[in-house]
């Protein structure tokens, strides 16, 4: 037996007059497919559970959302976030009742399954752009550049933004000897606020 949330009434009910028969209607909709689903909210909108996230539901100014938690597992063409169905503002805008219904009953069977949501690909950050005068500061103390060649991409990002910052010619020279003399010391630019460790301390 599926589980209704008052939480899910009130927002429905504090809706744009547009919105309120179009998520009525969805919720109708995802209880036919699921009769065992649990209504919830979260992020602050309508959630349905079953075994794990299922789908979901907002409204907005001018249109509503409704879209699956595995979303690109069942509409690989369009699963943009949560709104699979792209911009809701009639119920015209859905697609038919025996379609959705339909999609719901394969997205708990995929529960059932315990199928896992696809994981995004990782996309590894770039080796930021090394500066000119930084490059050059760098090839005069080949400890600060074997210091600085080691560092990850974000360690290196901070002293590249730190000096391209600077709102001066002053400043920014000021800036480029204090880092060349860190990095010889094989300090990274953040390293005052990194936890020192207590004297007589045995790890």
């Amino acid at each position: 037996m599926g589980k209704t949330d008052t939480r899910v009434d009130a927002y429905i009910a504090r809706s744009a007059e547009f919105a309120r028969p179009i998520l009525a209607h969805l919720r109708k909709l995802v209880h036919a497919g699921c009769p065992d689903v649990e209504e919830t909210l979260k992020w602050g909108v309508p959630h349905f559970m079953y075994k794990g996230m299922l789908c979901g539901m907002a409204a907005f100014k001018n249109h509503c959302a409704f879209g699956f938690w595995k979303g690109a597992m069942l509409l690989p063409d369009n699963s943009e976030a949560m709104g699979n169905f792209g911009r809701i503002s009639a119920l015209s805008d859905l697609p038919g009742d025996k379609i959705l219904v339909a999609l719901v009953k394969k997205a708990a069977r995929s529960n059932d399954a315990g199928e896992k949501r696809p994981q995004a690909p990782r996309i590894a950050k770039k080796t930021p752009l090394v500066p000119a005068e930084l490059a050059k500061a760098l090839s005069k103390s080949p400890r600060a550049k074997a210091t600085f060649e080691s560092f990850s991409p974000s360690n290196k990002r901070e002293y590249i933004e730190w000096i391209a910052e600077a709102k001066t010619d002053v400043t920014r020279t000021r800036r480029l000897v204090t880092a060349v003399e860190w990095m010889a010391e094989g300090k990274p630019h953040n390293w005052k606020y990194m936890k020192a460790r207590p004297v007589g301390r045995k790890d």
